[in-house]
């Protein structure tokens, strides 16, 4: 038996198996996870019906099932086994104070799903499971009922859209580049008076042509402002009157209403379009409500950016590193001592870098930037407090060696007799590293991108001390001079779960927003990836010479 066990040892097929089920294990509990994460997210999007329950104390509930779980039967407790409840999204968080309640099955006395229930979708507090009372013009009745109102309720709601779509652009960008204008131009007058203590002619004349252009950019604020007030006016004229399930009354200002919504009623085409509406938002518009409802657009592209700002850093820095090592340097005492520092510094602890980039790029770095060149801000940093540049230069510093050392496996699997021949035929050292051995090495080097570029878009630890923030009041990009701002603070997918999910005042409304913004930092890690794994693809063959 001794003897069939060593040939079975001495065969190393135990061993391939071992191998091959420790990757099933790992393959089916990554999958599980995906599973889990898309299942949780991709539900969020759905409107499901409203039910109302009427309990045995006559007190109603109304809302949408959310789950329902098997109470645990107590030691001290009489209560039978298998007793469940149900989880019921009541909405109306300014009403109850919360967003969910449970409710024991042995109290429900009947369930429906009345049609005329409506569901609102509100800018603040959450939803709304209420019916329809009477539709206000200030003071003036303009519907009364439920059906009335609901007919009446549409159109305001769309029009009350449209007049926060036209205050926002005036507020964001209208006001927001004449506060620009007024702004650069102070900072103008403030660099002349400090560069001269006693102005000549000629700084006297600039200095007034700026304080017009701030009086008159002041004037135009103005106007704006009344604009402003006029249109807000409008658009908290109307109200609707609102009743719950027990008929508690709630008037809500129809501006604060994003949509209405009678999911009862609702076929599956119906449903299916709002589902896709509601995929759209979330990929398009910025948050709300703590981050817990609207969209997580700026920290989709400011996720996006920061890994394309890393990737144009780390990758120059990184090759250069590993042809010096690899193709120039003398191999020795030194150069093992700095390929052993290097792989030391792959599996120094992210906050590390974190500390780093604060005390040098952004302390040292970015104060010396504002000292040199933005005098006239101080003491208001402009790259002496976090932005994107500085976070990114961070994560190129973090994933760095990971490029080094996936550029330096590519050069060698480059062949010799490719170098040979390019020296034989009288190309130089330089030409031949050009146009022969870095083409080559090109796959190797994109594995080392890819395996960067996964790694920093989840990095979260050292964004918290670089230029992550929870809400971002502009985005790095837009189109006032210089178009790319560098030191505008930012936000983060990986940053977004880590506040939804553990600084949320509201952690049950809070969680499907963790699970969608999870799937979709997901998906922007994959076709990231996938851009870079195509674009090597296309280079292996290309270059069949290297064996990568």
């Amino acid at each position: 038996m001794r003897t069939s066990f060593n040939n079975i040892l001495a065969s190393g097929n135990i061993f391939i198996w071992g191998c091959a089920a420790g990757v099933s294990v790992s393959l089916l509990m990554v999958f599980g996870l995906l599973l889990l994460i898309a299942i949780n997210g991709l539900g969020y999007f759905w409107t499901s019906d409203i039910v109302e329950l009427t309990l045995k104390d006559q007190q109603r509930v109304m809302g949408q099932l959310a789950g329902r779980e098997v109470i645990p039967r107590s030691v001290t407790s009489d209560r039978p086994e298998g007793k469940s409840r149900l989880r019921v999204k009541i909405g109306n968080r300014d009403i109850y104070g919360l967003d969910f309640k449970w409710v024991n099955d042995d109290q429900v006395v009947s369930q429906a799903y009345p049609t005329d229930v409506v569901l609102l979708e509100r800018r603040e507090w959450g939803n709304m499971y209420a019916r329809i009372k009477a539709i206000y013009k200030g003071e003036t009745l303009q519907a009364e009922g439920n059906d009335s109102g609901w007919i009446a309720l549409a159109p305001l709601i769309d029009s009350t859209n449209a007049l926060h779509q036209r205050i926002t652009r005036i507020e964001r960008v209208e006001i927001g580049a004449m506060n620009a204008d007024i702004e650069q131009a102070r900072l103008k007058i403030r660099a002349l008076e400090m560069n001269a203590s006693t102005p000549d002619t000629r700084d006297r004349g600039k200095i007034e042509s700026l304080k017009a252009q701030v009086a008159d950019a002041e004037s135009r604020y103005q106007e704006k402002t009344l604009e402003l007030d006029t249109l807000r006016t409008q658009f908290n004229e109307y109200s609707a009157l609102m009743v719950d399930a027990n008929g508690r009354e709630k008037q809500i200002p129809i501006g604060q209403i994003i949509r209405a919504l009678r999911p009862n009623e609702m076929g599956l085409m119906h449903k299916s379009w709002i589902y896709l509406t509601n995929v759209w938002d979330v990929l398009s518009t910025e948050p709300r409500e703590a981050n817990t409802e609207g969209g997580i657009f700026p920290a989709i592209f400011g996720t996006v950016m920061m890994v394309i700002i890393m990737s144009l850093v780390v990758v120059p820095f990184g090759v250069l590193a590993a042809l010096y090592l690899r193709e120039y340097a003398r191999q020795g005492v030194m150069v093992r001592l700095v390929r052993i520092a290097v792989n030391n510094l792959a599996g120094v602890p992210s906050i590390v870098f974190g500390v780093f980039g604060l005390g040098f790029f952004v302390y040292a770095v970015g104060g010396t930037l504002d000292q040199l060149f933005f005098p006239e801000r101080l003491p208001t940093p402009t790259f002496g407090t976090g932005g994107i540049l500085w976070a990114s230069l961070t994560l190129a510093l973090l994933t760095v060696p990971v490029v080094i050392v996936s550029t330096e496996e590519g050069l060698a699997a480059v062949p010799r007799e490719f170098r040979e021949g390019s020296l034989a035929l009288g190309a130089t050292k330089l030409e031949t590293m050009l146009k022969v051995v870095i083409p080559s090495a090109l796959p190797g080097i994109l594995t080392g991108l890819i395996l960067a570029m996964a790694r920093a878009a989840g990095e979260v630890a050292p964004l918290m001390l670089t230029g992550v923030v929870k809400l971002a009041p502009s985005l790095p990009i837009d189109g006032s001079w210089p178009f790319l701002h560098f030191d505008r603070k930012f936000m983060h997918l990986g940053f977004h779960i880590y506040d939804v999910g553990f600084q949320s005042p509201n952690v049950e409304a809070a969680k499907p927003m963790v699970y969608i913004t999870t799937l979709v930092l997901i998906t922007v890690v994959v076709l990231l990836n996938l851009t870079a794994i195509v674009l090597r693809n296309h280079l292996r063959k290309k270059y069949a010479g290297s064996v990568l």
